[in-house]
């Protein structure tokens, strides 16, 4: 093991995150741990004796919407500043620390500044701006600026638009920048945050894929003890690395089980029983079609759906431990950060977007305690744990799937049929990039069934018949994404093909919006 990794498992060094409600607070997160260095999100309102505990190297203050004059905007301990560590203000965060610290003023901006913006370095001594030109291109997102800076601040970057855009305080490792360094519309933006966390912090590339294995294992085995753990395996990524991690932990106190719901992709069943032989893993495949489709019948909420699918699998749980006749404290699932950040607003002022049958669509009465190992990972670290592991590539690569399954790609009730058609369109929409050579480059792929029929005509009869969605995106943590721009030819013999060789299906149409304002699954 490397110097680095005993660092992260003796004494791990964190970045403190406090959420403010910006749409970026997890990119910030991102770039960090893209740097080899640990950090966690925490709402704006955690107790100055909870940070204390965590004993960060350096905070950073997010941006956010609301403006710090306001009665009920989100504030701080200002005893935070009296930590001694170095701390980092974006945005509202650098608007908060002139508002709390002395002689500081915020004011309303003549205009507002949004988008590009070139940032004048005044001092290029600085840490901060180690490495970086003297004019670099800054995102801006604010209506408010400072007016004045604190007691012991000086301003080291301006724009046209915002005078202090940057400034500093020496003596105590206070930073305060009015633009978005988290977005990769700065110029050299890793650079800014690695200059925090390595110049100023002092922080190592302690955070490492492999010192997560040997701390996790570490904490799943005393967490379960002499306990059984039961693991939902679905066959994508998350279950199948999660799996993998906890045979290695914990051996033959895993039960993994596989749950055919009827929901799942064109021969998604057969191939997730033979990837899991191919790994060794122990899978126990329950057959439970009847029981969801029964279950599904006449609902068409989408929020609805999740509950009844959660709760449907901790039916389908509850069975198969009376079959197996032994018992279970533990529920394993491959939870990851976005289905939380998602699901509940637990890291601090932000808005739920929607549940997952895994987080907020649970059961209260559930007779398990949840086992998520990788509920603070996004999805690209969860790829790296399962490289360390071996994992084949082909299984690591593979698009995300959701846990309610196509059931939320089929806009309205769930039926038998509608499910084989969406699932002949999907297979085909797959193959086709697949031939492409496309898949790699998209992030996910998806067709959806709407609940609308159209006019067509086929051998010059009139028809009248289901559209389907087809959706394709890029992204690197499924928290923003873009649409993928398939080329057109592709996509005519997508929707040829669908339109030929689907019954039902006489339209196609291309998904071309963006998440944000978007997500990317239509329910």
């Amino acid at each position: 093991m490397s110097h680095t990794d005993n660092i992260a498992l003796e004494q791990q060094e964190t970045i403190l995150i406090l959420d403010f409600g910006s749409q970026y607070t997890q990119l910030i997160a991102r770039r960090i741990r893209e740097q080899s260095v640990y950090c966690e999100i925490h709402p704006c309102t955690l107790p100055l004796s909870e940070i204390k505990a965590i004993a960060p190297k350096g905070i950073i203050l997010s941006g956010g919407p609301a403006s710090v004059y306001e009665p009920d905007s989100p504030k701080i301990d200002a005893e935070l500043f009296a930590l001694g560590v170095p701390i980092l203000g974006i945005c509202y965060g650098m608007q908060l620390m002139a508002a709390l610290l002395t002689g500081g003023e915020v004011q309303p901006a003549t205009e507002r500044e949004y988008g590009h913006a070139p940032l004048r370095v005044l001092d290029a001594s600085e840490p901060l701006f180690d490495g970086l030109s003297s004019e670099f291109s800054a995102w801006m997102s604010h209506g408010d600026r400072i007016g004045t800076p604190p007691v012991g601040f000086r301003t080291i970057g301006e724009t046209e638009n915002a005078p202090i855009a940057a400034m500093v305080d020496s003596d105590r490792g206070f930073y305060g920048l009015q633009f978005h360094p988290e977005v990769e519309h700065t110029q050299d933006a890793d650079r800014i945050l690695q200059n925090f966390t390595r110049k100023i912090c002092g922080c190592h590339s302690a955070w490492t894929m492999r010192a997560f294995i040997a701390r996790a294992t570490a904490q799943i085995q005393g967490q379960v003890g002499a306990e059984r753990v039961l693991c939902a395996v679905s066959g994508g990524v998350d279950s199948m690395v999660l799996a993998t991690l906890l045979h290695k932990a914990i051996g033959d106190a895993l039960v993994p089980v596989f749950v055919d719901n009827g929901l799942l992709r064109k021969n998604e069943a057969a191939e997730v029983v033979a990837t899991c032989k191919g790994l060794g893993i122990p899978l126990i495949a329950v057959d439970a079609v009847d029981p969801f489709l029964s279950a599904l019948v006449g609902v068409t909420d989408p929020e609805k759906k999740r509950k009844v699918i959660g709760a449907q699998f901790i039916d389908t749980f509850r069975s198969t431990v009376r079959e197996t006749a032994q018992n279970f404290r533990f529920l394993a699932q491959g939870t990851l950060y976005p289905d939380v950040i998602e699901s509940v607003s637990v890291k601090g002022p932000s808005a739920t977007i929607k549940t997952h049958h895994n987080v907020g669509g649970l059961p209260t009465d559930m007779p398990f305690e949840l086992l998520e190992p990788f509920r603070e990972l996004f999805k690209d670290e969860v790829r790296a744990v399962g490289a360390e592991l071996n994992i084949p590539t082909h299984v690591l690569g593979r698009h995300p799937f959701p846990g309610p399954g196509l059931a939320v790609r089929i806009l309205g009730e769930v039926t038998y049929d509608r499910l084989e058609v969406l699932r002949a369109a999907d297979a085909i929409f797959i193959s086709e990039i697949t031939a492409a050579g496309l898949y790699d480059e998209i992030w996910q792929a998806l067709a959806v069934l709407l609940p609308v029929k159209s006019v067509g005509v086929m051998g010059d009869a009139r028809t009248y018949e289901n559209a389907v969605a087809l959706r394709a995106v890029t992204s690197s943590d499924a928290m923003t994404a873009d649409w993928a721009r398939i080329p057109a030819d592709v996509l005519a013999r997508i929707s040829n093909r669908i339109i030929n060789e689907v019954q039902g299906i006489n339209r196609v149409v291309y998904d071309i919006s963006s998440k944000p304002p978007s997500t990317i699954e239509w329910e």
